[in-house]
């Protein structure tokens, strides 16, 4: 008989809950601030603790790693052992991390402090969202909650890029670390007041052959991802990761297949909305991942801005991701989640192919922020809608599950665009550049490539929830 954490009453873990919300929220904020914030601190970091570029490159690669591969594992861990407590010990050691960052005298110390960092994220992220599911069941509530979500993580974006100048230019890149640590400590004394504690019960084995061989997976799939922008496609490295990942893919789901308790039970699939919602967000996250990438560095590599000036002029898109994820509740209420999603891709496939067409002499309001405003709108109801799809109609007990299905194909569908979309646009603009034209209108025209394979993405997946929905 299979036994498992038997969850609290949804809906009844807290009487204040949309504060409780903000809390959490504010967690998911320090996870996506985390992911852009330590870009701008780079070149000093590197400078000061004497790392080249490829050991630059591990400090992002360091979080990835340990993020994206221990997600699934993290979110059925809160599932088992209580969504409150995985919750809290993952803020803990993610603000514990932090400042272990910030004390950094030596590249290896940095790096470890990064991997920990991944780690405290992978457990704090699923059981966030877990929470939140469980805090508004009724889909009109859950709607607005998401909206709420979706609101913040567009605001951890765009502050990710000024803070990280601004903090680095006035305290020195530590900072980009220590300002993990207040926010991260007011959620740790927050939150218990907030949320019911987790209900006690018979808590079932651990899948350790499951567990170990999906996080495998996930680790080789990210790092092969990650090598393809530092060594290409066909390096031996790239190669074996990948094939490291389909081997321990495959036993994977051939222990889930045959586990009495498995990590994963793939009867979870049978729910069109969230395989729907999953496969949605993973496409979008690559198209969003290859856009900041490329939206950043069109702008100071071509058109001349300094970090802080790129990060200002991102500020409208942020702006209407916030606003469009306020309306969407109203969208999903009207039209329902499938049709919402839908449309909003088509919308953000609209400002891609808008953000195509600014030539290399582009002027920001005549050409960037038309583009900006549109892709901004349809990324908040998009990822609104995909969220609200991928956690229907899902039991408290499996909520922690869903929520790190949701975040793995966002970083593992964010690893894939980026890897894909980067090798692509800069085989563009090597191909201009033989041809003679200049390094401007060439990075341009590949850049330009970038966001047209992005808007496609998009367009895959409105089909993908138009079909899903049929």
């Amino acid at each position: 008989m299979t036994t498992t954490l038997t969850p609290p009453v949804e809906g009844l873990r807290s009487t204040h809950r949309w504060w409780a919300l903000g809390v959490l929220a504010l967690a998911q904020f320090l996870v996506v601030l985390d992911a852009s914030i330590v870009n701008i601190a780079l070149p000093v970091l590197g400078e000061q603790l004497e790392m080249d570029t490829v050991a630059l490159a591990w400090v992002i690669t360091a979080y990835v790693l340990a993020f994206g591969g221990l997600l699934l594992l993290g979110g059925r861990l809160a599932d088992r052992y209580g969504h409150r407590r995985v919750f809290v010990i993952g803020v803990a050691g993610f603000v514990a991390a932090s400042a272990l960052a910030g004390l950094s005298v030596s590249s290896e110390m940095l790096l470890a402090a990064r991997a920990l960092q991944g780690v405290g994220a992978a457990l704090l992220a699923p059981a966030a969202l877990a929470l939140v599911t469980q805090l508004f069941p009724k889909p009109g509530d859950r709607a607005k909650a998401l909206g709420i979500w979706g609101g913040v993580a567009g605001i951890g974006s765009a502050a990710g890029v000024l803070l990280g100048g601004v903090l680095t230019s006035a305290f020195g890149w530590q900072s980009v670390f220590f300002v993990n640590v207040p926010v991260g400590v007011v959620v740790i004394v927050a939150i218990p007041f907030l949320v019911s504690r987790d209900i006690p019960g018979l808590r079932a084995k651990l899948d350790v052959p499951g567990a170990v061989t999906i996080t495998g997976a996930l680790v080789a799939a990210v790092g092969a991802l990650s090598a393809v922008e530092q060594v290409g496609f066909v390096h031996p490295l790239t190669l074996g990761l990948a094939i490291a990942a389909l081997g321990l893919g495959v036993a994977f789901v051939t222990i889930e297949r045959r586990s009495p308790e498995p990590l994963v039970p793939l009867g979870i699939f049978r729910n069109r909305n969230l395989t729907v919602g999953n496969v949605v967000i993973l496409l979008v996250g690559g198209a969003m991942v290859g856009l900041f990438f490329a939206l950043s560095v069109f702008m100071q590599a071509v058109l001349g801005y300094d970090a802080l000036t790129a990060g200002l002029t991102q500020l409208p898109l942020a702006g209407a991701l916030v606003v469009a994820a306020g309306v969407a509740p109203t969208l999903l209420t009207r039209l329902g989640a499938p049709r919402s999603l839908a449309g909003g891709l088509v919308v953000l496939a609209t400002g891609l192919v808008w953000l195509a067409l600014a030539p290399s002499t582009a002027d920001f309001v005549a050409h960037l922020l038309g583009p900006s405003i549109v892709i901004g709108a349809g990324l908040g109801v998009a990822f609104i809608a995909a969220t609200s799809l991928a956690v229907d109609g899902v039991q408290g007990g499996e909520a922690g599950l869903a929520g790190g299905l949701v975040n793995t194909s966002q970083q593992i569908g964010g690893a894939l665009g980026l890897a894909v979309m980067a090798t692509v646009a800069a085989s563009r603009t090597d191909a201009l550049l033989q041809s003679g034209t200049s390094s401007a209108d060439a990075m341009t025209g590949g850049f330009s490539l970038l966001f047209f394979g992005a808007a496609v993405i998009a367009l895959v997946a409105a089909g993908v929830a138009t079909l899903g929905r049929r």
